[in-house]
């Protein structure tokens, strides 16, 4: 499968959510958004057939995204049925980490192969102020979790505002 400027493609990324468990400033307004009725989000056999689809086509890495993907329901079953579908040799999601100490083990058990944690700051009160409610120790606590689970490499991702002079960015 090839673009329009005859690249492969290969990597599919599924927004499973548009729910997040933060607030982000750079991300989600402060008044919040308008949520799309969960009778009209995919279900995981839709999402998996879709996979399963696009995999037969030549796709070889999937990311599971949202929102924040760990406060869909049930999460860790998709991640077992994406999981066992042959033909996927990179599967990972991008989390912020906050309920990683419930899901971490089973997601690694259930087959995912790697995470991608947003944390845009290591200052508590300026984590606090970016995610409007967050704390820096539950995204600590689920990245050790993540790494006790098994995880390895885990890629930590931070949003810059403006350059990378900034004092998170280093």
């Amino acid at each position: 499968m090839f673009d329009s400027f005859n690249r492969r493609i290969n990597y599919l990324r599924i927004s499973v959510t548009d729910r997040c468990n933060l607030r982000c400033t750079y991300c989600m307004p402060a008044e919040g958004i308008q949520l799309i009725p969960r009778e009209r989000i995919l279900t995981f056999s839709e999402i998996t057939e879709i996979t399963r689809i696009a995999v037969g086509m030549g796709v070889t890495k999937v990311r599971i995204t949202g929102g924040e993907p760990l406060v869909r329901r049930r999460i860790v079953e998709l991640v077992e049925m994406i999981a066992n579908i042959d033909g996927i040799e990179d599967f990972g999601m991008t989390s912020n980490a906050i309920a990683l100490p419930e899901f971490a083990k089973p997601f690694f058990d259930a087959g995912l192969h790697r995470l991608n944690i947003s944390l845009d700051t290591v200052d508590p009160q300026r984590y606090r102020a970016l995610t409007r409610c967050g704390e820096l120790a539950d995204a600590v606590a689920g990245i050790d979790a993540a790494i006790a689970a098994g995880f390895d490499p885990i890629k930590l991702n931070c949003v810059i505002d403006e350059s990378s002079n900034e004092p998170d960015a280093r």
